[in-house]
């Protein structure tokens, strides 16, 4: 459940059990004995989510070991404990031990081979990035936890301080995932824009570490060296934050293999809110952000998370964000009502608006952010753009047949019904026209 730093983790895992011996079950394959959910708690529907899942799991498979981990582990073990049928509740700090707790359970020993050795990962608190054989796209997590405790959110307390893998050891997984035949490669983390800054307080900490000297931020050093040191045909961001677009970030986009697409949370375009939630920038500087991305990579795709509801949050300060979300012509905004976090800043605060309230903002910003998809896909009709093909399988929204589905490099999804193998393939394709699913398109062998 949740970002792609979940999901760079559930892959993770299935590679350690894999690893330790057991068989990650397909769907339809039949029961499984172990059942692993992998958490989200950012609000309270992704909560509800995971206990329906959890008891749906109860359900359909009696005689399974139902695990909780992640998140909702972390932030709540008790309420997760409490669902009828959940047998084991682990935190993310426990992540690692997953496999060793599980096969100990099972009466399977303990499962030493399943355990991370590697002296950088044990020390950072991280886990063994994945290869799955076969895949396309690999997800790298290079950094994990967050400084910066948004009055909102409860990720820090759930995922710890920041913490990052040396640049040295990146650089290793990202070789490792091109001997497996990858062809793209996702840094993923909590807050990419920490990478390589350390904790404040301490003595190496610097007041404005984003951007000194000639090699800019840590970030945009380590992606320099990435992009030199490897052949990866693509490297893309999972997310940054607007105060992290520096000038040499920004230089790095002049190399079509970093891909140009872009998720910039936003939040709110009021400048109040802003404040109040304890983020880094106005949205002047936010604007700003976005401006200097599209000036050096014109084809860009920007997407963004926008949250409705805030405390205090008034008609005029929706208006800034609707007129905001409108003038930055974004690919994708995905809208969160505010959902109270036990342990946050703002659960003290009074003036949140009422359901209907929320309920009719949210609304308004998912119309608006259905028009800007449709506007933006419609940019690129006609265009020939390089799709990554990952796999041919049905999609009921576009075909009654099995179709090809593959990313652009600046995050569009495409499907085509071409002859061939195109697993794995980067291929020159035009956009034939633009539908609620991506964009249809023809490859051009």
């Amino acid at each position: 459940m949740g970002c792609k730093l979940n999901l760079a983790d559930t892959e993770i895992l299935a590679q350690e059990f894999w690893r330790a011996g057991f068989q990650v079950s397909l769907a339809g394959a039949g029961a499984p004995d172990i059942y692993v959910l992998n958490t989200c708690t950012v609000t309270h529907v992704a909560d509800r989510k995971a206990r329906h899942l959890l008891r749906m799991a109860r359900r359909h498979f009696p005689g399974a070991l139902v695990v909780a981990v992640g998140c909702y582990g972390a932030r709540a073990p008790q309420e997760l404990s409490a669902i009828d049928g959940v047998d084991l509740v682990l935190g993310n700090a426990e992540k690692q031990s997953l496999v060793g707790t599980v096969a100990a359970r099972l009466g399977a020993g303990p499962c030493a081979e399943a355990t991370v050795a590697e002296e950088g990962l044990a020390a950072a608190g991280l886990l063994r990035t994945a290869i799955v054989p076969g895949q396309s796209r690999a997800f790298v997590k290079i950094q994990e936890g967050c400084n910066d405790h948004c009055s909102y959110c409860i990720i820090p307390k759930t995922r710890g301080a920041s913490r990052f893998l040396p640049p040295n050891q990146v650089v290793a997984e990202i070789r490792a995932r091109e001997d497996a035949g990858y062809r793209e490669v996702v840094l993923t983390g909590t807050q990419l824009g920490d990478y390589g800054i350390p904790m404040p307080g301490s003595r190496r900490a610097d007041a404005d570490p984003r951007d000194q000297g000639s090699e800019g931020s840590p970030l945009a050093a380590l992606l320099r060296r990435v992009l030199a040191e490897t052949s990866i045909p693509r490297l893309r961001l999972s997310s940054i934050q607007p105060q992290d677009v520096t000038p040499a970030l920004l230089e790095l986009w002049r190399d079509p293999r970093l891909c140009p697409h872009v998720h910039l949370p936003l939040q709110s375009g009021s400048d109040g809110v802003l404040a109040r939630m304890r983020r880094r920038y106005t949205a002047q500087e936010y604007h700003r952000a976005v401006a200097c991305i599209r000036a050096v990579a014109p084809g860009v795709s920007i997407t963004t998370d926008v949250i409705t509801g805030f405390p205090g949050e008034t008609e005029a300060d929706f208006s800034a964000t609707l007129a905001l979300c409108e003038a930055e012509a974004f690919a994708a905004i995905h809208v969160f009502p505010y959902s109270p976090r036990a342990g946050t800043l703002a659960t003290r605060w009074e003036g949140v608006p009422p359901e209907s309230v929320k309920r009719h903002r949210t609304t308004a910003l998912l119309e608006l952010a259905q028009r800007s998809k449709w506007s933006h896909q419609a940019r690129f009709i006609g265009a020939v753009l390089p799709v990554l093909w990952e796999e041919r399988r049905r999609a009921p929204e576009v075909s009654d047949r099995p179709v090809w589905q593959g990313l652009t490099d600046n995050y569009l999804r495409v499907y085509a019904s071409a002859q061939g193998d195109l697993a794995g393939a980067i291929v020159p394709t035009v956009m034939l026209r633009s539908e609620a699913a991506g964009m249809i398109g023809e490859p051009r062998r």
